[in-house]
């Protein structure tokens, strides 16, 4: 099982969001998603949080927060734990990502986007300011099939 963090960097009312759009064979491709990426040998979380947060917008976090951890099950792609933070960074623009275009989306908006079905989820307890949660998602190819929210059927 692969793991891997997961971060919404938050600035002024609007959300740094990854579009996927330049890396071959990736299992994210066309959809929009925060920054991170897979744990190092040796990493923790954080580690990992800030390595990748550095590696893919060039942004210095100034804090962040552990806000879940979600399970990715799929027919297709490895299975994966991530790791799930909100952030905030130092000021300065964001360096360009090898991995797609980042942009500053408005946090009303980021629904609207080509987003994972389960993301959704997440993303709206994010919003919400819920507790600390941990929230299974399991997709058929690119389909969510099922979903637990800390350990109940979560109605999709």
């Amino acid at each position: 099982m692969k793991l891997t963090t997961l971060c919404y960097i938050i600035r002024d009312g609007k959300w740094l969001m990854l579009h996927r759009t330049k890396k071959e064979c990736d299992e994210n491709a066309g959809k929009w998603i925060g920054v991170g990426g897979k744990l190092e040998a040796g990493e923790s979380p954080e580690n990992c949080l800030y390595r990748e947060v550095m590696e893919e917008t060039g942004l210095s976090l100034d804090s962040h927060c552990f806000r879940g951890m979600v399970t990715f099950c799929s027919n297709v792609w490895s299975d994966q734990i991530m790791f799930l933070y909100t952030a905030t960074a130092k000021g300065g623009t964001p360096i360009i990502c090898s991995e797609g275009e980042l942009a500053w989306i408005d946090e009303k908006d980021v629904p609207s986007l080509n987003l994972w079905e389960g993301d959704r989820i997440f993303i709206d307890l994010l919003c919400k300011n819920a507790p600390f949660f941990s929230l299974k998602l399991v997709y058929r190819d690119d389909d969510l099939i099922h979903a637990e929210l800390d350990g109940k059927k979560y109605d999709i």
